[in-house]
């Protein structure tokens, strides 16, 4: 049934929209939007579903350029199907999963099936992204030009960092001749050498092994180096640290083609979270400082980050409720990341319009996916949300099979009450509720 979405407040930073109006869905598409205080009798007609959302938020659907959804081989931590319904419940319409399954997507045989499942689901949009070597082993590249025709939207070894810097400059040279990005997972693993937190003074506390913040600083500088003397598209995951966002903003300067996502855990909390051994604040690149904190902070402000992902790394209990140097490293984020971001609006750190530019139209342009728009005849994925509505995140209540989350506890504002995919609505707070 075609919707009409009545007296919405419709945010869509991609088209300069910020007003009240009506949103027209026809045939699994944006029809038209009306900013104005009546609709056209034609356009109620008997066959339309009419939803008053007055008093709410009516979003592009929200782009998720960095998640694992572990589906082949580790369902027991997450599968697609989980994956995209937390994603729903989350506001997010369209997922990107990292090669990082078992085995990892690095052929094209995998990556049919990551796209044929997420197709025949028909929850989220599911992009899968190709490994940029075979077994992620960092020294053979994989098929990228096959695996893009089959669907990868970029390549990374996410999780693991290409230590290669001849595999890494060959990996940006073809991804520029099949004109999709490389994703870099930027961590001096010899730096970093097997740590399990940030190293400073919380670590030697606790006598865990610290990551300095120049493990990622210095992969980060030096994917720059390669971007610049290839000319390929470079993509920077997760930021951490001050002086990655100072490299990212320097490369920018100089004209460098190079973008860069951060997550709400580095620009919430630090690595004081870790405190007791909780294991649900270990994640890869660790919780820093609050310099590094305010430094990401500023990096979205000024555009020196381009987007905000979730990095959603959803594990099983048995992987988390163990010794801290065992846990496994990861958070699950796909529920909460909206109401984190909101944070960023209310602290005055971004508009409304930049936090949900820097989740629709930045992470869908950097990857070329055509989402995150509410234009005229661009396909009909649109989040409803209330932004006063309350919650306390409770990890028990997460969709996602991960519930391994530092923010458990938290009083959060901001719920997605109506998400809408491909003009379906796929998740209706209401219907959950009953």
């Amino acid at each position: 049934m075609d919707i009409i979405l009545k007296n919405g407040h419709i945010v869509d930073p991609s088209a300069g929209i910020n007003t009240v109006g009506h949103i027209v869905v026809k045939d699994g598409k944006i029809k038209k939007i009306i900013l104005a205080s009546g609709i056209a009798e034609e356009e109620t007609a008997k066959d339309m579903q009419i939803i008053d959302v007055a008093g709410l938020h009516v979003f592009p659907g929200l782009v998720d350029i960095h998640v694992h959804l572990r589906e082949p081989g580790y369902e027991y931590k997450e599968t697609i199907e989980s994956g995209c319904k937390a994603g729903l419940k989350g506001g997010f319409t369209t997922l990107c999963c990292m090669p990082n399954t078992r085995p990892p997507n690095d052929n094209k045989t995998i990556t049919e099936y990551i796209v044929q499942k997420g197709r025949s689901l028909r929850l989220c949009n599911v992009h899968p992204i190709g490994a940029i070597t075979k077994k992620q082993d960092g020294k053979e590249l994989s098929e990228v030009g096959i695996m893009k025709d089959s669907g990868c939207v970029a390549f990374s070894d996410d999780g693991r960092p290409v230590t290669n810097s001849l595999i890494m400059r060959r990996a940006l040279e073809y991804a520029k001749v099949f004109d999709v990005p490389i994703i870099s997972h930027a961590e001096d693993v010899y730096l970093s050498d097997d740590g399990v937190m940030n190293e400073g003074y919380v670590s030697t506390h606790l006598g865990l092994k610290g990551i300095p913040a120049e493990a990622e600083v210095i992969m980060i500088k030096r994917d720059i180096e390669l971007a610049a003397l290839t000319g390929g598209s470079l993509h920077i995951a997760h930021v951490s640290t001050a002086g990655g966002v100072s490299a990212i903003r320097e490369a920018k300067s100089l004209g460098i083609n190079v973008t860069a996502e951060t997550t709400p855990h580095y620009f919430h909390i630090t690595e004081d979270y870790v405190n007791g051994y909780n294991t649900s604040a270990k994640v890869n690149p660790p919780l820093r400082t609050q310099k590094d904190v305010q430094a990401i902070r500023q990096g979205l402000h000024d555009g020196s980050i381009d987007c905000i992902a979730t990095d959603h790394a959803p594990h099983h209990r048995d992987d988390k409720e163990c010794e801290f140097d065992r846990a496994a490293f990861g958070i699950s984020g796909l529920e909460t990341a909206l109401a984190l971001g909101l944070k960023l609006v209310e602290d005055g750190v971004l508009s409304l319009s930049t936090l949900i530019e820097k989740m629709t139209i930045a992470p869908s342009n950097i990857l070329k996916l055509g989402k995150g728009t509410l234009r005229e005849g661009a396909d009909a994925d649109i989040v409803v949300v209330d932004l006063n509505m309350e919650f306390t995140v409770d990890k028990e209540d997460l969709v996602s099979k991960g519930k391994n989350t530092p923010f458990h506890g938290w009083r959060l504002k901001g719920v997605s009450v109506l998400t809408i995919v491909d003009g379906d609505i796929k998740y209706n707070l209401k219907q959950v509720n009953q």
